[in-house]
């Protein structure tokens, strides 16, 4: 990756018409030419045509399909007018046949991906798709970037059976890119994404090298500020629940905690799910029942970590300090509320949808890596 930027968070349809009825209201101008009136007559069981609104505007059917495909050559005094005209008759493009012209679908897809074979989750794929908070921030932060482009957003989850159905509805060019979710080191879609040149951004730093831009946060620095804070606190038998090993943000956020602590550091396996975070907390507790500090690397295990710890009797902080990590809804939903790390995934989303829309508009575009810093939220749990 080339050019890598370090980011800090800021704070009718009608039916069918009856027979004799498929015809337009017309009035005449100042000047005597007839055309069709506007949005809002008698008009309403059909949609105006691209030669209607070459009528009002004044100029000829090729040129309000100028204006329509956003051809830059186009006076901006015409194209003002063409615009009027459309708004004034309620014009609405033929998406399908302007995709012809265009090769543009004005589309762009959010793959969430889980590789074929992949089989270090314990909860099933499509279970940790709609219960993660991450997603809904992704697909919030894209939406902002997106929208006002008037760019849809299609989310597709490729869990392993339908992996090669989400590759062949990519490659038949139904969107125009790709901003994916993937960080197994297993999954060949990076790779393939690029073979069949679909413009795609990553949401992580890829388990390995494929030419994608892609948005990060600096994962082994939130972690080593979670072992601070929990050591600044005064506590002495630290422990963690990591995330899966074979995914870069799992094996950085705990590569950083134990580079922070500075020894090795008791260590159970989640797979970013509460349930998990609760199966972690016993088999953890069970092993070293006299820890003292907890760093968790999501939220949604560290809130499944806490009920855990204050059923098995276990106060939360005084007897066990908890750290989380993301700064999502779950954190907020902890009782105690977590003290957690923050990544600002709807600008890191937002970053990506600019990416992809700049990769869209000069294909030979150089990939770039944009890293967020992440930052310390303090509540009540530690």
């Amino acid at each position: 990756m080339t050019d890598e930027q370090t980011r800090r968070p800021g704070n009718g349809p009608a039916g069918r018409p009856a027979a004799g009825k498929l015809r337009s209201e017309e009035r005449s101008d100042e000047a005597g030419a007839r055309r069709p009136s506007g949005a809002g007559s008698e008009r309403g069981w059909r949609s105006p045509t691209l030669e209607e609104v070459a009528v009002v505007a004044g100029v000829s059917r090729a040129t309000v399909s100028r204006v329509i495909n956003a051809v830059p050559t186009v006076d901006p005094a015409i194209r003002a007018a063409v615009e009027r005209a459309i708004a004034e008759i309620g014009y609405v493009p033929n998406l399908a046949a302007r995709s012809l012209v265009t090769r543009r679908t004005d589309s762009v897809a959010l793959v969430i991906s889980e590789p074929p074979g992949h089989g270090s989750y314990e909860t099933p794929f499509l279970n940790r798709l709609f219960t993660d908070p991450y997603i809904g921030r992704v697909t919030a932060g894209a939406q902002e970037v997106l929208r006002p482009e008037g760019i849809h957003l299609v989310i597709i989850p490729a869990d392993p059976p339908s992996h090669h159905l989400v590759l062949r509805y990519l490659r038949q060019g139904h969107v125009d890119g790709v901003l994916l979710i993937s960080n197994h080191s297993a999954d060949p879609l990076p790779g393939q994404l690029h073979d069949l040149h679909v413009p795609a951004v990553l949401s992580a730093r890829p388990a390995r090298p494929v030419p994608h831009s892609y948005v990060d946060v600096d994962q082994q620095a939130g972690a080593r500020m979670a072992a601070e804070h929990l050591l600044a606190l005064g506590r002495q038998r630290l422990a963690t629940i990591c995330g899966p090993q074979d995914i870069p943000p799992g094996h950085e956020r705990l590569v950083g905690f134990r580079a922070a602590v500075g020894g090795t550091v008791p260590a159970v396996r989640g797979d970013f799910t509460r349930a998990s975070g609760e199966v972690a907390t016993r088999r953890l507790i069970e092993q070293h029942p006299d820890i003292d500090g907890l760093f968790v690397a999501n939220d949604l295990m560290a809130e499944g970590a806490v009920r855990t710890l204050q059923e098995l009797g276990r106060r939360v902080p005084q007897d066990v300090a908890v750290v989380g990590f993301d700064d999502s809804s779950a954190a907020l939903d902890a009782r105690p509320p977590l003290t957690t790390i923050h990544q600002p995934v709807e600008e890191m989303a937002g970053e990506m949808a600019q990416l992809l829309l700049a990769r869209l508009r000069d294909p030979r575009r150089t990939p770039r890596s944009v890293i967020f810093t992440p930052s310390l939220v303090i509540r009540q749990s530690a």
